[in-house]
């Protein structure tokens, strides 16, 4: 008995003293991303981004607080890709693994609720990917890296009527996903503002789960606008896109930044060449530091990194800024928690790879948008940037 104690003992001692998370001081950051469900490429290119971030921190020894080393510990939650999910999500991250921060959810119909989880339990929160206003509105414990859809919607809608001389528009969106339907509906007031009432000439939804658009792409089509918008998912847009193609739509598209996954050509193909889309970052021809995450992340997991990976790489490292702008960690959660949120809302400014961002008083970062065509080979190519 006394012979097989030691062994133990000296067993465990032994994986402790291999495991940095095991010895010594950690900080722990939750991720609140859609690992299962609808798109689970956003959560894998979020994990993947994050954890190349981890491994570059905790290789050079921990992150420095106060003149302290601390080894992150980032802590993943699947969220199914499900609005109750993102906030059973949110609160096992605060409550049961009691993270400092919570990074995600992504898409705006996890953001949202989740977002109220975070701020109702003040707990900092980034959302990398989330562009519907709602998600920080009137939350100060709420943040984000992307920009907003009364941003982006007059971008996509300028951007159709110069490269398409568009005067009529169609919109088919998804009713029950705050992102879809925000967006659909910022776009139509737009378009209607600059091209008179009754230019949007079709603006249907659909439902859930839906995977059959006929009836929809039908009255679209029969209205003969200029072009369809889609404010979509990566997966629906696949579909909608090849029904509609089937159904004698020749006209173009113009996309939103839920088409900018690694994903879409593989389920869209030869369907999806020559659209566009608005985004955060093109990565055929990034430069610089930009250039740089792209490199490594494709030779480390073999594709090229979409806009949501870029994304939680910046939301990710803001969390870190503000790490280390606190100066030090008291360890009683509550009030480094407040730190925290206090540190982030006092940075200025960011450098991110999806370009420079100024933070104004909701936590939404003022930042430029791009968009992008999908070219002959399926890369998403930078056709031009557009500022606040």
């Amino acid at each position: 008995m006394r012979k097989g104690f030691l062994v133990t003992v000296t067993f465990v001692m032994a994986v402790m003293m291999l495991s940095p998370l095991a010895w010594g001081k950690t900080v722990k950051i939750g991720f609140n991303i859609p690992l299962t469900g609808d798109i689970p490429k956003v959560g894998e290119e979020s994990k993947f981004a994050a954890e190349m971030l981890r491994e570059d921190v905790n290789g050079a020894g921990g992150l420095d607080i106060g003149g302290e080393k601390y080894m992150l510990e980032f802590i993943y939650e699947d969220n199914e890709s499900k609005a109750e999910s993102a906030v059973s999500a949110a609160l096992k991250l605060i409550e049961r693994d009691q993270v400092l921060a919570v990074v995600g959810p992504n898409s705006s119909k996890q953001a949202v609720p989740g977002g109220q989880v975070c701020d109702d339990n003040r707990t900092p929160m980034i959302s990398p990917w989330s562009t519907n206003p709602d998600t920080t509105r009137d939350r100060p414990w709420v943040f984000r890296a992307a920009f907003l859809d009364p941003f982006q919607g007059p971008v996509a809608a300028d951007f159709a009527m110069k490269q398409f001389k568009a005067k009529t528009a169609a919109v088919l969106f998804a009713l029950a996903n705050d992102y879809s339907k925000g967006l659909a509906e910022i776009f139509k007031a737009d378009f209607e503002k600059k091209n008179g009432t009754g230019s949007v000439v079709a603006y249907e939804s659909y439902g859930d789960k839906d995977q059959d658009f006929s009836a929809q792409l039908t009255k679209i089509i029969a209205a003969k606008p200029d072009f369809i918008f889609l404010p979509n998912n990566y997966n629906e847009v696949a579909l909608i896109v090849k029904q509609a193609h089937d159904l004698g739509w020749t006209g173009p598209f113009m996309g939103a930044d839920a088409w900018g996954n690694s994903e879409l050509m593989t389920l869209c193909g030869d369907d999806c060449k020559g659209h566009y889309f608005s985004t955060h970052y093109a990565a055929a021809g990034a430069t610089g530091a930009t250039k740089e995450f792209i490199d490594r992340y494709q030779k480390k997991y073999g594709y090229q990194p979409a806009d949501v990976a870029a994304l939680t790489w910046d939301a990710a490292r803001i969390v870190l800024k503000g790490l280390q702008d606190m100066g030090s960690i008291t360890g009683d959660l509550k009030d480094d928690r407040k730190k925290l949120r206090d540190a982030i809302s006092g940075i200025a400014e960011f450098e991110g790879i999806t370009g420079k961002m100024k933070f104004d008083d909701q936590g939404d970062p003022i930042k430029c948008a791009v968009v992008v065509k999908i070219s002959d080979t399926g890369e998403f190519v930078f056709t031009e940037s557009v500022c606040p």
